[in-house]
């Protein structure tokens, strides 16, 4: 059967990929500070860890078993049933009193993305295969997935207000406690497990996908592309991927811990408020190609750059004062964060990468940067909340942002000195930016 034949192949994809990210969005963005009332502050940066660990292991994954054995619907649901249930079980593992261990909590989250991260890739390929015009109809089916994030936010905040109201008529201490109460409750967990059990069941329906690899020998050179290393003799691609790996280390402090600081400075409806970032993805991702177009990369990765110094900057500015409207134009920055540095990164590896190593080249960028870099960040980012953390558990939050935003100065700037490649876009490859936004995005 034809793609043209399958039925309603745009419409199953698009619940695809609206579940894959709800699933993601559901607990990643609350899970701190669900820890941090759970005796387990000190060990937020290790579930933002978890998930660079298990980005390091899934191309083995796939590389080994899912590309080659089976078909990728079936990997799909088998992956997500597992990944699913694990969610489910988090909340019975955590400690119960402040020294009841809390690795047990963190094992289960990171069986869970040992589970979840192949299903990225998985996700990607499954729809490329069954796309008549990928060009035009991924980004279509792809946006469901930063929709489905942004759902989770609003979804949360709702069950969490149904279940510890606040009315205006409370104190600030009354207002304080039910916000402890709200993050203390484990009800994200159960409905991203629950959405990763449906998602597990709604994979055997999607259109049968052929391992793609079948019959071809796995090679570890393939799995982490290290092909692509040849490009690093070139001075400006060097320069591009140190700073990519250099800059990941303080953007780690926002995934794992800007939930947390908006629920210090007493912000409602944190996960609803995070998906603000999501919400600006899509309106960037639209203008991208006009920018891109008239800037080329080095002053799109620069503004990039620059935007999580400003980013982390307000964090700082906000922290000591409680300017919610700072944290919220942080948050709201995100299209241009994640936008103008990480997609326009993929788009000039694509471009200054040969044909035959193309994605080998996007492979190794992943390993470097949201590998590598982020998984290394959490935890330096996490020893400088512990260190900046007193004993009855109040933060200087400002002391906590701003050295990542001076470290992320710093990369900005030697970026500019040393990079010299202007890469600028035909008018074809103008039209195909949001496939490769598309393609590349998770969304964090």
């Amino acid at each position: 059967m034809s793609n043209s034949a399958k039925p309603f192949v745009l419409t199953r994809l698009s619940v695809m990929m609206f579940l894959q990210f709800f699933l993601w969005g559901a607990w990643y963005v609350t899970v701190g500070n669900y820890m941090g009332q759970h005796h387990m502050s000190k060990q937020i940066s290790w579930a933002y860890t978890v998930g660079p660990i298990a980005a390091l292991i899934s191309p083995f994954f796939l590389g080994m078993i899912a590309d080659r054995f089976f078909a990728s619907e079936r990997v799909l649901g088998v992956l997500h049933l597992l990944g699913g249930a694990f969610l489910l079980l988090a909340p019975s593992l955590t400690p119960a009193a402040e020294g009841d261990s809390p690795w047990p909590f963190i094992g289960m989250l990171a069986l869970h993305m040992l589970c979840y991260m192949p299903t990225l890739g998985l996700t990607n390929s499954l729809a490329f295969h069954n796309l008549t015009n990928q060009e035009r109809q991924f980004p279509l089916i792809r946006v469901w997935g930063t929709i489905g994030w942004i759902v989770a936010g609003v979804v949360i905040s709702q069950l969490v207000a149904q279940k510890v109201p606040i009315t205006p008529d409370m104190s600030e201490a009354q207002v304080a406690q039910a916000q402890a109460q709200r993050n203390a409750l484990p009800l994200f967990f159960y409905l991203a497990g629950g959405s990763g059990v449906l998602l597990g069941l709604f994979s055997f329906v999607l259109p049968h996908t052929p391992a793609p690899a079948r019959g071809r020998a796995f090679s570890v050179r393939d799995a982490l592309g290290l092909d692509a290393l040849a490009l690093l003799r070139e001075r400006s691609f060097f320069v591009f991927v140190l700073c990519s790996f250099l800059l990941c280390i303080p953007l780690a402090a926002y995934y794992a811990f800007a939930p947390v600081f908006a629920d210090d400075m007493q912000i409602q409806d944190v996960p609803f408020k995070m998906s603000f970032g999501q919400m600006s993805e899509i309106f960037f991702m639209l203008v991208m190609p006009i920018f891109f177009a008239r800037l080329g990369v080095k002053w799109m990765l620069l503004i990039g750059m620059l935007a999580w110094v400003a980013r982390y900057g307000l964090f700082a500015a906000a922290a000591n004062d409680q300017i919610v409207w700072m944290v919220l134009a942080g948050i709201i920055m995100h299209g241009i964060c994640y936008d103008f540095f990480f997609v326009t990164g993929f788009i000039y590896t694509d471009k200054k990468a040969p044909t035959s190593v193309r994605g080998a080249a996007q492979g190794f960028l992943v390993l470097v940067t949201q590998g590598l870099g982020l998984g290394l960040g959490a935890q330096i980012v996490g020893w400088i909340v512990n260190a900046y953390t007193t004993e009855d558990g109040s933060r200087n939050w400002q002391m906590i942002w701003l050295i990542p935003c001076l470290f992320a100065l710093l990369v900005a700037i030697v970026f500019f000195l040393l990079f010299k490649d202007r890469v600028l876009p035909s008018e074809e490859e103008v039209e195909e930016i949001p496939l490769q936004a598309g393609d590349i995005e998770t969304a964090v």
